[in-house]
């Protein structure tokens, strides 16, 4: 923190994510950005014009070495987030980290047990959590307004939203995943979240790769190069039914490009013993006495964060305890590896 009391940021990537990470810790008061670091020439300087940074680095460790940085927001591809994440926490630093938090199991593990040992707070940007509407219906849930919530479907859908074939998120070496590891571990996040505590028991996958391949569905979306053989080696559909110990039931179905009317649609539908409720739209449903009610609800105050960096911020400063929990992260970590193991297996995976 400098003399203005404002915690001192460094973002490390500075592609389409990383310059979302930087107007989001501007915007908090109490926060600046100080470093920005990239492979990339051009995207330093841009992120430098746009936000007038001062420090610019093209190796993380540079950055990392800096006595004034005190958080690092990590926006890489996902095979370096765990290992970015881990020098930053050898360094001393606080660590926001953009999902997935890793591409296996044994990588999350070891950065959340990095960051006790060092005392040091490290968040998964899980940014569907900061919706109002997300964060109204785990607070509805928790109050028991749909009884015993004992299933819950949710879906993310694209016509043609591949990221850039051929880029980083198509090859799994870099990616780890496909539409799993990158919608998925969105949606996955959100409904074991409002799903409550509850143990996984099992989970059932399969994964297909209809378009990809075929060079179609391609998304221009952000500034990853492209690999000039156009390698798509990944998922980009996938059907899950995961079942918890406590009976609750979960139905994710992903995918980046997939024939439908929409171009996008996401939505989480819980259905409990006492009503049931859909995020998009955002209505309730519930019986009464007078007939079948579907109510079209307004946000109820407090809502604990709207914006990922400056909630992680607000965590630093010791005003808030983070909404996404390490230990949330790595269940969900867990979970995406078992519905690899599962496709790959054509089988139920159970959780020990």
């Amino acid at each position: 923190m400098n003399s203005e009391g404002k915690i001192r940021v460094g973002v490390i990537g500075a592609g389409a994510i990383g310059l979302e990470h930087i107007k989001g810790f501007l915007n908090h008061r109490q926060a600046s950005v100080v470093a920005v670091c990239d492979t990339s020439q051009e995207r330093i300087d841009e992120a430098r014009s746009l936000y007038g940074i001062e420090s610019a680095h093209r190796d993380y460790h540079e950055l990392l070495a800096r006595q004034e940085v005190d958080v690092v927001s990590i926006a890489l591809p996902n095979d370096l987030h765990a290992v970015a994440a881990r020098a930053a926490l050898e360094a001393g630093k606080h660590v926001l980290v953009e999902k997935p938090f890793a591409i296996n199991t044994a990588q999350a593990m070891e950065i959340a047990a990095l960051a006790a040992r060092r005392e040091r707070l490290v968040m998964v940007g899980q940014n569907l959590r900061m919706s109002p509407k997300a964060q109204m219906l785990r607070s509805e849930a928790d109050g028991g307004r749909f009884g015993k919530i004992y299933h819950l479907r949710a879906t993310w859908l694209r016509r043609a939203g591949i990221p850039r074939i051929g880029s980083w998120f198509t090859r799994k070496e870099r990616s780890g995943g496909g539409c799993v590891f990158d919608l998925g571990s969105h949606i996955l996040d959100l409904a074991l979240w409002i799903g409550g505590p509850s143990e996984v028991a099992t989970v059932s996958a399969a994964t297909h790769a209809g378009f990809g391949p075929r060079g179609l569905g391609d998304f221009a979306w952000g500034k990853s190069p492209r690999n000039p053989d156009r390698l798509f080696d990944v998922e980009d559909f996938s059907a899950i039914l995961i079942r918890c110990h406590s009976g609750l039931t979960i139905l994710l179905e992903i995918a980046w490009a997939c024939h439908h009317r929409s171009v996008e649609t996401y939505n989480l539908q819980i259905y409990g013993t006492e009503g049931g409720a859909s995020l998009t739209p955002f209505e309730f449903y519930q019986a009464g006495d007078d007939g079948y009610h579907v109510i079209e609800p307004e946000i109820i105050p407090p809502v604990r964060a709207t914006e990922r960096m400056a909630h992680f911020i607000d965590c630093v400063l010791g005003r808030s305890t983070p909404i996404v929990q390490v230990e949330e992260s790595v269940a969900v970590q867990k979970v995406l590896d078992a519905i690899y193991e599962s496709a790959a297996l054509g089988r139920e995976v159970t959780f020990c």
